[in-house]
């Protein structure tokens, strides 16, 4: 696990001080990789890459970074793990290649050389980004993972194509502008993240998963903007027919998994696992314990509050298996250490509050380990979301208020909704508490759509209408608003799992769990994310994972084998944290200012009016508006950081 950076100046124009600026974008991705930096500059080009080790696999100088090929021709800086680089490294040194060591990016340079660009990404198998220079031809190539586990940006400044793994490390660049881009504001407010391509400067982009670009750095034209490619095509793997039973599926699933997690244990630093209670990863730590010849290394995170905590379901099931448990329990005062730091760990507005725990129990993790396998994704490829059954029933289902409202609303402004209603429903506009004012305008929004797609994008909003808070609330189109394969488009629950798959799991789950854990130089494997079981799971037709309204039937078969129902089986949390109550008491000092009257008018991007009364209608305790609040908090302290 490691970061990496560079840039290729146009034309080939030589940059004043390179190696220290390459020595400036290392360094701010210490976290990523703080066993070794190394650094490369090609005299042709002008390209340049930085690579920060953090040291996993073959610990010696022979896996230090940016690596040459044997032939010369490629150069690489990667960032991730590629599980199955033994077996490839068995079929190419049955081709005549020769190992220097055995390090992952060894084998990756090796298939490049054999099988071509594409031919070597569709045999990778694990979680990666990197950047590849073809010195022959003279063309930069940069990829990101299937699943979109590892980060990777890029974009032009000037006339400079800059590239790495955070955004902090393209900030050291001399020519970086850093413009905001406004029309990623609007999906923020909705989501509370910046969805992928879109990031919060204009002309930086995010490379989507199972992507590659290529950049012919011969082409003197300027600001070329190579399209995305696809190497892996999610949806070809989708399916409805499976020819045996659902206890036949879990046992191939099972089968599967046990390889998956077989190869994600090998590391030549300590690993353990992070145990919520929940299924998935108290599945895949049965599954690690299973195979392991001493009690593997778990460890967990609580809160005092009522309702958040699920420390001590994790320690039941951690007694079940025989781990060697580890547990914290975190109090307002270790949160409000945290937010400050915030701004500078995700490099641009991210609002999932999950961000908190999800990096106290890293730090507290990586005190006992250096690699730690997480459960993510098993909702999204399981159907485990109690969101998708609830949004199904609904969407077939609207009230008599909702198709009232969209008939009336269909051809509004967007932003218009709100005012409307209140000049509709004057009195009883009056008379409702903001939560009823809010579940009307949410319930107007979701009436008027027209598919179940934009029906599900409006109730995953925290703001239906982002132009109630927003000067200028244009939005572009996103994941979940593209079109669908025609594979789910008949299946409801195909359709919201696809569009999770493609926009929650990347840019919310595996963007927050990538930030937390390397703040702390913790590598997480996520084995549910493995092509194998992605591929085996999208072929399940819905209704082997659903029974009697409970999803995750296969994987919920897998783990009772090994743990009891009774210690698995209850409603799900979540990882949350008490956010309402922290704002109104620790946290208030700190949210006030940002919050500030005077602040938000200097900005131009608020109406004002419309956010403080949300803050005064938290503060009160009438209402919870901790979701709609903590995007607009996570900018401003965001945005007060580049100051």
């Amino acid at each position: 696990m490691c970061g990496l950076a560079g840039f290729w100046p146009l034309n080939g124009a030589r940059v004043e001080g390179r190696d220290a600026v390459l020595a400036a974008m290392g360094q701010e991705l210490q976290h990523r990789g703080p066993d070794a930096q190394g650094a490369w500059i090609d005299d042709t080009t002008g390209l340049g890459l930085v690579h920060r080790r953090l040291s996993i696999q073959d610990l010696s100088p022979t896996g230090a970074q940016p690596m040459t090929s044997t032939s010369g021709r490629y150069v690489i800086a990667f960032n991730g793990e590629i599980y199955n680089f033994n077996a490839l490294r068995k079929e190419l040194e049955a081709s005549g290649n020769v190992f220097r060591g055995h390090s992952d990016t060894e084998v990756m340079l090796a298939g490049f050389e054999h099988w071509g660009i594409e031919g070597a990404l569709d045999r990778f198998n694990g979680m990666f980004a990197f950047a590849l220079m073809d010195r022959r031809e003279q063309r930069l190539y940069l990829a990101r993972d299937r699943m979109g586990e590892k980060p990777l940006y890029y974009g032009w400044q000037g006339n400079t194509f800059l590239f790495g793994s955070e955004l902090k490390a393209l900030r050291q660049h001399p020519d970086w502008q850093g413009e905001i881009d406004g029309s990623a504001l609007p999906l923020l407010l909705r989501h509370n993240l910046i969805p992928a391509p879109y990031s919060i400067h204009r002309n930086i982009r995010k490379l989507p998963p199972a992507s590659y670009i290529a950049l012919d750095l011969k082409d003197s034209r300027g600001s070329v903007w190579p399209e995305p490619k696809r190497y892996w095509v999610l949806e070809s793997f989708i399916g409805n027919e499976w020819p045996g039973t659902v206890e036949q599926a879990s046992f191939q699933l099972e089968s599967l998994l046990e390889g998956v997690i077989g190869e994600q244990m090998i590391s030549d630093v300590p690993l353990g696992a992070f145990l919520s209670g929940g299924i998935d990863s108290s599945t895949v730590v049965a599954l690690m314990q299973k195979q392991a010849s001493r009690p593997v290394r778990t460890f967990s995170i609580g809160f005092d509050e009522p309702g958040f905590n699920e420390a001590e379901h994790a320690a039941e099931v951690a007694r079940h298996l025989g781990t060697d448990h580890t547990e914290l329990y975190v109090t307002p005062e270790d949160a409000l250490a945290v937010i400050p730091g915030l701004p500078q760990m995700y490099d641009e507005p991210f609002a999932d509050s999950s961000q908190i725990p999800t990096y106290l129990v890293s730090r507290m993790t990586r005190e006992h380990v250096t690699v730690a396998l997480s459960g993510d994704g098993g909702d999204e490829l399981f159907c485990g979301y109690t969101r998708y059954q609830a949004t199904a029933r609904a969407w077939q289902s609207r009230s008599g208020l909702s198709r009232q409202l969209a008939a009336l609303m269909r051809y509004l402004p967007k932003g218009l909704i709100a005012p409307v209603i209140r000049a509709m429903m004057p009195s009883q506009w009056q008379r409702s508490s903001g939560a009823v004012r809010q579940r009307l305008v949410a319930e107007a929004a979701m009436g008027n759509a027209g598919t179940l797609s934009e029906y599900y994008r409006q109730r995953v909003s925290h703001w239906p209408e982002p132009a109630e808070a927003l000067v200028n609330a244009e939005e572009p189109e996103y994941a979940l608003t593209s079109g669908l394969p025609g594979a789910v488009a008949g299946d409801p629950f195909k359709t919201l799992m696809w569009r999770d798959l493609n926009w929650y799991l990347p840019d919310d789950i595996l963007a927050k769990v990538d930030r937390a854990a390397m703040a702390c130089s913790l590598e997480t494997r996520i084995p549910l994310l493995d092509r194998r079981i992605v591929e085996f799971a999208l072929g399940l037709p819905t209704d082997l994972n659903m029974e009697a309204g409970v999803g995750k039937q296969v994987l919920r078969r897998v783990l009772h084998r090994h743990v009891p129902p009774e210690l698995i089986d209850r409603p799900k949390q979540g990882f949350a944290v008490p956010l309402g109550s922290w704002l109104r008491g620790p946290l208030r000092d700190w949210a006030e200012p940002l919050l500030a009257e005077q602040r938000l008018k200097e900005q131009g991007l608020w109406h004002t009016n419309r956010v403080r009364w949300f803050w005064h209608e938290h503060l009160s305790g009438r209402e919870d508006y901790s979701f709609e609040l903590w995007g607009v908090l996570m900018f401003q302290a965001w945005f007060s950081s580049l100051k």
